[in-house]
């Protein structure tokens, strides 16, 4: 099996992963980071995003397991004292895969057809350049709304407990195949009105953006920030492709949230 190893940067995840690298290169696995079985992330949940991210290109081949260095992620769920028992697991055993859904987004431009596709693995958000950010909202096709206000956050079940949930959007158990769309401080009064709360979106629903005035916005997709001129349209939808997880061990979501956002 070929695998490689992504480090957050510091001293302690570092060390991890040299760590990991020799134990694994002793089992007889080869090293491989243009095209590897596995990526083992050692860090937080940034470092696999941006994993994800490096490999996106491979989600039908390659496969993701996180150790965490730091605060708890939800995509990690392995600690350092446990890196000889996940070397183990990953050399004699026959890992599970999970699949998660991911976010779709097609940004297209004014200038004849061009049109550039993300994938996300959290979320992708949308705000003005300059001034209220003023976007026709179209879902499945028909208007929905124009949307006054800070901005538009579209998230994958599995990042509906970061920048959706700041929001005030719902966490979803990441085995759906649906997308969050989840407002930025709307503008309603007399005048202007959104609907004001968060919806969930099946995964054969698209939801589309238009702008009114401004043609120029900032997008960022997952930790990427972008600047996109000149656009036309953004269309949001559950993805056709999937992110894979190695799982060695039950991976219970609904305990992750509970000790990420309840327990003392």
């Amino acid at each position: 099996m070929r695998f490689a190893i992504t480090s957050k940067g510091d001293s302690k995840s570092n060390t991890l992963m040299h760590k990991m690298k020799s134990y694994l290169l002793d089992f007889n696995l080869i090293y491989d980071e243009e095209q590897p079985d596995i990526v083992i992330s050692v860090g937080g949940d940034g470092t696999l995003l941006y994993a994800f991210h490096r490999y996106s290109s491979r989600l039908d081949k390659t496969a993701f397991v996180g150790v965490h260095t730091g605060h708890l992620g939800f995509y990690a769920d392995w600690v350092p004292e446990e890196i000889e028992k996940l070397v183990i697991a990953i050399a004699k055993t026959p890992f599970q895969v999970v699949e998660y859904p991911l976010l779709e987004v097609i940004v297209r431009y004014q200038n004849g057809g061009r049109e550039t596709r993300y994938l996300a693995l959290n979320e992708s958000t949308v705000k003005a350049v300059n001034g209220t950010f003023v976007m026709d909202v179209e879902i499945r096709g028909q208007h929905f709304e124009r949307f006054r206000g800070d901005g538009l956050c579209l998230s994958t079940p599995s990042g509906s407990t970061a920048y959706n949930k700041a929001l005030g959007g719902a966490i979803l158990h990441p085995s759906l195949p649906a997308i969050q769309l989840a407002e930025m401080a709307s503008i309603n009064n007399k005048v202007f009105r959104t609907v004001g709360s968060p919806l969930v979106l099946p995964g054969h629903h698209a939801c589309l953006l238009k702008p009114v005035n401004e043609p120029d916005f900032k997008i960022t997709i997952d930790h990427l920030s972008l600047l996109h001129k000149d656009v036309k349209s953004i269309q949001f939808r559950v993805a056709d492709e999937k992110i894979r997880f190695a799982r060695f061990r039950p991976f219970p979501f609904w305990k992750r949230v509970h000790d990420s956002f309840v327990a003392d």
